[in-house]
């Protein structure tokens, strides 16, 4: 017997012979016969139905792969900053001109959720993106009452067509349940609801949940109550035809609506769903926040891929210190801004940034970030220069110095309203932001060496084109920004050095090298001067503050009263203040004492007090200046002779022409040399004053010549006669 197998496909089938009727044994021919156990007609579809899923899956991979879910108007988000808090201080359209703020289903009510879900979509968290029994009953409504009574859409379908808008029609329908089975294939349903609450519309260029809340309700998806919500479930079915401002009746109705619903689905409690039908739907729609404008833009240059920017900023600080700086503004002319910034000055951090105080009136150019704009910093700079000679121990602040009109080389300095007060101490000429004794002081400084201090520290400081550094520089002649202003006073606020001034919550926690300007000992002696500089009449008198505090403060105008400038820091927080006129011309009679420093005291008003703690103490400090530093007097000129030279009128100068006071001040006389005491006499008139002093006041009685004399004690005399002219 000979076997042999036969192959059918992938099956194959057992053989067996059966002997034929009356054929020989061994050589007889018999019949064959076949066992079948497997292989049949129905085997053969199966195969086939096994090929056609495999296609189909193999279609829906490839489609899926070649057509993914289009998601990009997620990606066009509203640009905006919030507050170390969280607080949102501001935001821009996006790129495609909408509200649109992305929401966390963490930052919504879970009612609100209840009442989307049993309103528009009760199965949502139990079918595949397409809810068949929906479909079915919205096409039998058709078909009963040839019109739509009611749409068969899912929550996940409607989240389809926001993402790719097309003309309501049914081949558009049916691609909407196409993207709704990948989009479920793709996303979690918790991802996909905060997708809708993103995209969902509410009316005109309002998009997404958290836009919508803060536009009609001023306040955030978590803190609605049932009639705000209610309205926002209602909005997106129709958000023209119901929008609150322009169709309060249908939007009322279409709120009570779902109150309605919601009470019958037990979602919410009758009363409170007839309590809030009480309540009248919003009349108008708000404003969303855009507190900081230049901020944003700013923080957006620096980060261009970042649409939500955490920010350092106090939302309390920022929101005070600007509507402290609008009201300032009263009384100072219609072309006048300002500026403001507040550092917490251990850290850097920048607690208030107001680029421009007003920000809508073209007037007042409130588009320009006047904080980072290059203005003359005035008598600004001068602590720096007084505090590098400290720090040289050329200086002290008990030094003796001439306040005379004194020439250098072909630069003649003067004072502010040209008043001179003769010999007086460095503290007093500091606290007095006297010009002269400034420039006689960075001549021994050297300009040169000012600008690199700074540059080193970051801190920019711009020349004139092609212009080498020159003593003008400590009187306002160059330009800085009220920013880096802002950074060099926290460095003095902070014993000389301090960390860079940041903007950005993520940096404020790496750690950074301090910029170092001064030792902490000519700190502590600058802190200690401007201390005790009388506060501006126009500020608010210490007694009067919530909070009284000492305040280190320094006050700068530039020349023609274009700028005006107050920086002052206490023992916790940096502030500095711009006041003028955007396009840089004059604002006659406003200056840093009476403009910008009444805004400074009020703002520290709002901060909460910190004594200042001594970098050094008073014991460490160095006194072998208290008198006149070594060669000290030499830096002046000629208006800082040696106390043995022989006696001279150092102001005014014989058949000098001398302008009288505008203000009716007194005119300083001041000799030079000599050996006190010293007597004056005006016209053979005796004057009173310290015969101790170089330098005595005479009040002029009016135009024409006048002789002045001094006597010193070994009896030498000087005189000189001279013009008095308005």
């Amino acid at each position: 017997m000979r076997r042999n197998p036969v192959w059918r496909g992938a099956a194959h089938t057992r053989l067996r012979f059966i002997p034929c009727p009356g054929a020989g044994q061994g050589r007889g021919r018999g019949r064959q016969t076949t066992d079948r156990p497997v292989a049949g007609p129905w085997s053969w579809r199966a195969r086939i139905g096994v090929l056609l899923l495999a296609a189909v899956f193999f279609a829906l991979v490839t489609a899926d792969r070649l057509l993914p879910p289009e998601l990009s108007r997620l990606q066009h988000e509203s640009l905006r900053v919030l507050a170390a808090d969280g607080t949102l201080l501001h935001v821009e359209r996006s790129a495609d001109g909408y509200w649109r703020l992305p929401v966390r289903l963490a930052e919504v009510d879970p009612a609100y959720v209840a009442a989307l879900l049993a309103f528009e979509d009760q199965r949502f968290r139990r079918h595949p993106g397409v809810d068949p029994l929906a479909l079915a009953r919205a096409a039998g409504q058709w078909l009963r009452h040839g019109r739509i009574v009611s749409g068969g859409s899912t929550i996940t379908m409607q989240l389809a067509r926001l993402l790719e808008p097309r003309p309501r029609t049914l081949g558009a329908k049916f691609i909407e349940c196409l993207r709704a089975l990948q989009l479920e294939a793709h996303f979690s349903k918790d991802e996909l609801l905060a997708m809708y609450l993103t995209l969902a519309p509410y009316g005109g260029n309002l998009e997404g949940l958290r836009a919508a809340s803060l536009a009609w309700f001023g306040k955030s998806p978590r803190e609605l109550r049932p009639a705000e919500y209610a309205l926002l479930v209602a909005l997106p079915q129709s958000p023209t035809r119901l929008r609150p401002d322009r169709r309060p009746e249908a939007a009322r109705l279409a709120r009570d609506k779902v109150l309605m619903r919601l009470a019958a689905a037990g979602v919410l409690d009758a009363a409170r769903a007839a309590e809030a039908r009480e309540e009248a739907v919003p009349a108008q729609r708000l404003t969303l926040p855009r507190a900081v404008p230049h901020l944003a833009a700013a923080l957006h240059a620096a980060q261009p891929q970042a649409f939500e920017l955490h920010s350092t900023l106090d939302a309390r600080v920022q929101a005070e210190t600007a509507t402290l700086a609008q009201r300032a503004l009263a009384g100072l002319g219609a072309q006048v801004n300002a500026a403001l910034v507040v550092v917490e000055q251990r850290s850097g951090r920048v607690l208030a940034y107001v680029g421009a105080a007003e920000l809508r009136d073209p007037q007042r150019h409130g588009s320009v970030d006047l904080l980072r704009a290059l203005r003359s910093p005035g008598s600004t700079l001068k602590p720096l220069v007084y505090g590098l000679a400290f720090d040289d121990g050329v200086l002290h602040p008990d030094t003796r110095i001439d306040d005379v009109p004194t020439r250098f080389g072909d630069y003649s300095p003067g004072n502010f309203m040209e008043r001179y007060y003769g010999e007086v101490s460095v503290r007093e000429a500091l606290q007095r932001s006297l010009n002269v004794p400034a420039v006689a002081v960075l001549d021994r400084v050297g300009p040169l060496r000012v600008v690199q201090r700074l540059r080193e520290a970051g801190l920019e400081l711009q020349l004139p084109d092609g212009a080498a550094p020159g003593l003008p520089i400590v009187l306002g002649g160059a330009g800085m920004r009220l920013w880096d202003l802002a950074g060099l006073y926290a460095a003095l606020a902070n014993g000389g050095s301090a960390p860079p001034l940041t903007l950005m919550e993520a940096a404020a926690a790496v750690p950074r090298p301090p910029m170092r300007l001064l030792g902490p000992v000519a700190a502590e002696q600058l802190a200690r001067i401007l201390e005790d500089a009388p506060p501006p009449a126009e500020a608010v008198p210490p007694g009067d503050t919530r909070q009284p505090r000492r305040i280190a403060c320094k006050t700068g105008t530039s020349y023609g009263f274009r700028d005006a400038w107050a920086l002052g820091y206490d023992g916790a927080h940096t502030v500095g203040v711009w006041v003028g006129r955007p396009d840089g011309s004059p604002n006659p009679g406003h200056f840093g004492r009476n403009t910008a420093a009444p805004l400074l005291w009020r703002v520290f008003d709002l901060l909460a007090p910190s004594p200042r703690v001594a970098f050094v103490e008073q014991a460490q400090l160095p006194d072998g200046g208290r008198a006149l530093a070594p060669n000290w007097r030499h830096l002046a000129g000629s208006a800082a002779r040696d106390t043995r030279a022989a006696l001279a009128l150092s102001f005014p100068l014989p058949g000098a022409r001398v302008a009288l006071p505008a203000d009716g001040a007194p005119l300083p006389l001041v000799a030079s040399g000599g050996l006190r005491p010293l007597r004056w006499l005006v016209n053979g008139v005796p004057l009173t004053g310290s015969p101790m002093r170089r330098s005595v006041a005479w009040q002029p009685d009016g135009e024409g010549v006048a002789r002045v004399t001094v006597v010193d004690a070994a009896g030498q005399s000087a005189s000189a006669e001279f013009w008095l002219m308005r």
